[in-house]
């Protein structure tokens, strides 16, 4: 005889155990499984082409050295996803949605404005960067290799008519495919495991290049459109009327946010590794997506090339999906107004397509778009700290002292990172380092 859950679709039997569990019906380790989610969507915005660019030309050029900035960038993105995460639980309205509703008209405007620019220069590093895999790949021209991306792409945005289980399911999927992929490439390529925990925990800038590309990192980590795409996946997902329910899914929540993010932040790091194993002893020219994978072929051989473009296709299409969700949810969320999936899709698409067009590099393309997101991180981040902290909107899940003391430290070291980056752009002096 059939369960009453049994009888009932993916994403609607999911909702009924989650219910059983929060009613304290249900428990076990596969109690955990029913609340995983909204971290492991929101986390492939950690591991999206943008991240290869930067990490690629961290460790081709810097080797280990810059591994201490993933560990710290990866704190922060900790930090800020579970709040935004805690947000969504709470409130049942995502960031963009309180921002409209707390803030002034010119602020709210103001948001939305640097939001949609960061989420064009997010979907431009992921489309592309899809785009570039699969033309590598396939040996397609990239332009056709952008068209298919988009259809793909838009196919498993289709997923979500069904439901939010299938597509969180689908990129956990793609997600499993990135992280197996670099486990792979570092059995083949040779690595320095003692200096990479060096690295790893000693901060180090060997020059104001170096500088540069650790704030692209930052920005290519900590993203604008992951903070505001993780506090609407956990709005009304789960049916939590009681602040005893909702402090057990912020519970679930956390604990999801620590194993995704860790995960996320294991592959950055074994991105800079491989890179570095790989060319910073004679290739540390390399900083292109196709010079890496051209490189690649002859020192490792055709295998640990094919294996980077398969994990540059799945981190491309996968935060293409992601991206144009985040997107849809900020206008949505800013505006009240809802554009069809299509639509948002072909608007998201247009710059990538207009780079190409123009003839500009795709690789630089990328990295440029990562300096962006860092300048736009902000605006979310200050939001976030701000709704957190008042008790009219989290009652008794407001943050502390503590929490909002920690947020603004990070929130603030990313602002003053940005200003260090105009300064340089703009020919400043920067005390302690020299110009490359």
């Amino acid at each position: 005889m059939s369960t009453p859950a049994a009888r009932l679709g993916m994403t609607a039997r999911t909702r009924f155990e989650m219910g059983e569990v929060l009613a304290g019906r249900g428990k076990g380790p596969r109690s955990l499984l029913l609340f995983a989610g909204p971290a492991v969507v929101a986390s492939i915005a950690y591991m999206d082409p943008g991240n290869f660019v930067t990490n690629l030309q961290a460790g081709a050029k810097y080797g280990y050295s810059l591994l201490w900035v993933v560990v710290a960038a990866n704190v922060v993105a900790m930090l800020f996803q579970a709040l935004s995460a805690r947000l969504g639980i709470v409130t049942n309205r995502n960031l963009a949605e309180l921002s409209r509703e707390h803030f002034s008209t010119p602020v709210v405007y103001a948001m939305w404005g640097v939001s949609e620019i960061s989420a064009m220069a997010t979907d431009l590093a992921e489309f592309l960067g899809a785009a570039i895999g699969l033309s590598l790949l396939f040996h397609l021209p990239l332009l056709a290799s952008m068209v298919v991306t988009g259809i793909v792409t838009y196919a498993i945005l289709a997923a979500e008519r069904q439901g939010f289980r299938p597509l969180e399911l689908i990129i956990g999927g793609l997600i499993a495919a990135i992280a197996l992929a670099f486990a792979a490439e570092l059995l083949i390529v040779p690595v320095d495991f003692g200096a990479a925990a060096r690295g790893s925990l000693v901060p180090h800038l060997a020059d104001s290049g170096a500088l540069a590309v650790a704030v692209a990192i930052l920005g290519a980590t900590v993203m604008p459109h992951a903070i505001y795409l993780h506090s609407g996946l956990t709005q009304k997902r789960a049916p939590a009327d009681t602040d005893s329910a909702r402090r057990k899914l912020v519970d679930f929540s956390n604990r999801e946010v620590i194993v995704t993010l860790s995960l996320a932040g294991l592959v950055n790091m074994a991105m800079i590794v491989v890179a570095s194993g790989a060319f910073h002893a004679g290739h540390q020219e390399v900083a292109e997506i196709e010079t890496a994978f051209h490189t690649l072929t002859p020192l490792f051989g055709v295998g640990a090339a094919g294996i980077f473009l398969v994990s540059l296709l799945a981190s491309g299409v996968s935060s293409s999906v992601v991206g144009t969700m985040a997107g849809q949810m900020i206008m949505q969320g800013f505006t009240g107004f809802r554009m069809p999936v299509w639509a948002r899709r072909l608007v998201t698409m247009a710059p990538a397509f207009a780079v190409v067009a123009l003839g500009v590099n795709a690789t630089d393309a990328l990295l440029y778009s990562q300096v962006v997101l860092s300048f736009a991180l902000p605006v979310p981040m200050i939001a976030l700290v701000v709704l957190t902290s008042r008790r009219d909107v989290m009652g008794a899940f407001v943050n502390s002292r503590l929490m909002t003391s920690v947020a603004v430290l990070g929130t603030a070291a990313i602002l003053v990172l940005n200003v260090v980056l105009l300064v340089q752009t703009f020919g400043g002096a920067l005390p302690g380092l020299q110009g490359v």
